[in-house]
């Protein structure tokens, strides 16, 4: 395994993190190819017999169940110091006011719970999940400096947001003395690149790691794209992404194809080196739920793509619907008084 710091900081991690949106609870999330406990414990024990030590969550993750399984599995297979662990606050967790979104209420509240959840007295890696129309951006930020200060968590990172808004977070930390984000959780690979226009520049300007979710685009960069599995039946979110712009995603993975044909190595190879060769990129999240996943994953790292072959990857790209970055009418769904929580589409 390699080692890299996270952006600016002395933190190493990973060069390949592994994503737990797929452990939890199908009766508290919209998927429902998520792992359950017992399933769910020798993946990320392989993970950390592979070198892995950056582990990502998010409290919204099947209501806090995935924190639950995650913080176990860690405590009995690691030491708590040998590993960075990331989990996120924005999504709607009960029903009724102050649910969810990145209040200073939310955040003191949640970030309680997290640690709670995670069986452990601090976080590594706080991020906002998605930006919060209703709440001043001042407020969310000092609240966010005042548990880095307490000592609950150790460093604060945003995930999928538009790029003018990670920079007035940014300004508005450093104007007041405030901790400010080492890091960017954003929608990245093949299929997407919308991330390239803006966010990509803006990170590498201000020294910010990008750890971006959805690497392999929900496994169609892995497969022929008309292979049926229960992920491509059942994976919505994943459909509201990549299906509109079908026709030019298959060439795509056509050409991801190809190359690993050409190479001799596997499709998940050829997605992730071009990845990883992009600047800021740093541990990109890999959402296995096989043991095999993460060694498939491993692989890319021995794989270096030549200039021809990153062009014939990138050529057929169009623009895609942005996808990630909330409008104003999508913060914190279902923020009305009373409604209940509901499992949400989160990466």
């Amino acid at each position: 395994m390699e080692y890299v710091k996270l952006g600016s900081t002395g933190l190493d991690v990973s060069r390949l993190s592994l994503g737990t949106m797929g452990f939890g609870d199908r009766e508290r999330w919209i998927h429902q190819w998520v792992l359950d406990e017992e399933e769910s414990r020798p993946v990320i024990k392989h993970a950390l017999d592979s070198g892995i030590n950056f582990f990502d969550t998010a409290n919204v993750y099947s209501l806090g169940r995935s924190e639950e399984i995650v913080g176990k599995a860690l405590a009995d297979y690691a030491k708590r110091d040998e590993i960075v662990l990331a989990t996120k606050v924005h999504g709607r967790m009960h029903e009724g006011p102050n649910g969810g979104g990145l209040s200073r209420k939310a955040i003191l509240s949640e970030v309680e719970n997290s640690l709670r959840r995670l069986g452990t007295d601090y976080i590594d890696l706080y991020l906002i999940h998605r930006w919060d129309y209703t709440v001043p951006i001042e407020e969310t930020m000092r609240a966010l400096d005042d548990v880095v200060r307490s000592g609950k968590v150790r460093y604060i990172g945003a995930s999928a947001m538009f790029a003018w808004q990670f920079l007035q977070a940014q300004h508005v930390a450093e104007v007041n003395g405030w901790t400010k984000f080492v890091s960017m959780q954003n929608h990245y690979n093949l299929l997407y690149r919308e991330e390239e226009r803006e966010m990509m520049p803006l990170l590498r300007e201000l020294g910010v790691a990008s750890t971006p979710y959805s690497p392999l685009a929900a496994g169609r960069l892995t497969r022929d794209w008309d292979a049926d599995t229960e992920r491509a039946r059942t994976d919505t979110t994943a459909k509201s992404k990549y299906d509109s712009t079908e026709e030019t995603d298959r060439q795509i993975v056509e050409q991801v194809a190809r190359i690993a044909e050409d190479r001799g190595v596997e499709r998940v190879h050829v997605a992730l080196a071009w990845l990883l060769a992009k600047d800021p990129v740093v541990s990109p999240i890999i959402g296995a739920t096989k043991t095999g996943h993460l060694d498939a994953a491993l692989g890319a790292l021995d794989l270096e793509l030549t200039a021809d072959e990153i062009a014939a990857l990138e050529a057929p790209y169009v623009p895609h619907q942005v996808s990630g970055a909330l409008a104003p009418s999508e913060s914190v769904p279902g923020r009305t008084p009373g409604s209940a929580a509901s499992p949400r589409r989160e990466s």
